[in-house]
């Protein structure tokens, strides 16, 4: 039996991904709570280190949190593209763009989540973050005090941001939209378990070894961005492009028929980044 493109696409479309990214949003929260206790951002690599062989079963809770963390941002992706996939009316825009702007608020989620891990990448990739914040004219210093701040504090207010701004942020966005559609876990039983069995299986990823290492790759969503600074002055490549595509999503038209030009668009550009993304990936 061979299915046709709009049976994948119908499929695809009523599949629970929201319940399925919120179920992996608790299993975060709930995580990242654990963990927090046994952290401190004053030495993030050593107290990063110390979860593992200290804490009782810390390098299962840091592989849940890890890969829950993952699969919740992956899964509100996919829920976004069937979201734009249904032929249904769009809320208002100011909806859609609070709704939308819970994916970059995830995406910070996930990489302020990797600088706290104090290795060799998460140095790296907080080190390219405050020179990308800094390259902003006018507002760079004030978004870069405000978010990173690394060279001067560490990743105290990396911590701060990643422990309560950026969830405060998140709240804010989805606040009615969560209140207005419920997750059941009796619903997820088999992905549940899937997470769990990631998290025992696989342990989350950590770089220690910093001695003559020539090149550092950066978090995976990351690499696209940073392959392009090989090429772009940081304001161009860290910042423009990006909200590029941000800027394409925040005001995707309402009317489906003039919503194609803007979806292509966004396809090259995620295409474009794939393949930066393999460049990096290879070196």
């Amino acid at each position: 039996m061979v299915l046709s493109g709009k049976t994948i696409i119908r499929a695809f479309t009523k599949s629970r991904w929201g319940g399925r990214a919120l179920i992996c949003l608790y299993i975060s929260i709930f995580s990242g709570i654990v963990l927090a206790l046994q952290y401190d951002p004053a030495d993030p690599f050593y107290s990063t280190a110390a979860l593992e062989l200290v804490a009782p079963y810390g390098s299962f809770w840091r592989s849940l949190h890890f890969y829950s963390s993952q699969a919740f941002f992956l899964l509100l992706l996919c829920h976004l593209i069937a979201v734009i996939a249904k032929n249904e009316p769009d809320p208002d825009r100011l909806t859609w763009v609070r709704l939308t702007a819970s994916i970059p608020i995830g995406l910070l989620l996930l990489f302020t989540g990797y600088v706290l891990r104090g290795d060799a990448t998460g140095s790296a990739a907080g080190a390219i973050a405050e020179h990308i914040a800094l390259s902003i004219p006018v507002i760079g210093k004030p978004i870069n005090s405000l978010f990173f701040d690394i060279a001067a504090n560490g990743v105290l207010k990396v911590y701060a941001n990643h422990l309560i701004g950026l969830i405060a942020l998140g709240c804010l966005c989805l606040w009615t939209h969560l209140h207005k559609y419920r997750a059941s876990l009796a619903r997820h039983v088999p992905m549940t378990l899937a997470v769990f069995a990631g998290a025992v299986l696989l342990k989350a990823p950590m770089e220690p070894d910093r001695i003559g290492l020539t090149h550092i790759a950066g978090p995976w969503f990351f690499l696209g961005l940073q392959e392009l600074l090989r090429y772009f002055p940081p304001l161009w490549a860290g910042v423009l492009v990006p909200l590029a595509l941000l800027m394409a999503l925040f005001f995707l038209p309402q009317q489906k028929q003039q919503q194609k030009p803007v979806l292509l668009f966004m396809v090259f550009w995620l295409i474009g980044y794939a393949l930066l993304t393999g460049i990096s990936y290879s070196r």
